[in-house]
């Protein structure tokens, strides 16, 4: 199950997992996109491994990675 974090401005979703039995915590990104329909990637903490990023550039990654860096989800 995902749960709602985080709309910023531009209708992106920041969303995120339970922790997983991996000890993980899944957060995924979309965004809306004329052209594609949504940009998205999946994010794995507390590595802070992307993974099946489609439609995001490496700027937009690292700026996602600075939000996602100032939340705690699920790892306390």
């Amino acid at each position: 199950m995902m749960y709602p974090y985080l709309t910023l401005d531009d209708e992106t979703e920041i969303v995120h997992s339970e922790l997983l039995d991996d000890n993980t915590v899944k957060v995924y990104i979309e965004k809306p996109d004329e052209k594609d329909g949504f940009h998205y990637a999946s994010c794995y903490l507390p590595k802070y491994e992307w993974k099946d990023i489609f439609g995001f550039d490496d700027n937009e990654i690292r700026e996602y990675q600075s939000i996602i860096e100032n939340i705690k989800i699920g790892l306390s």
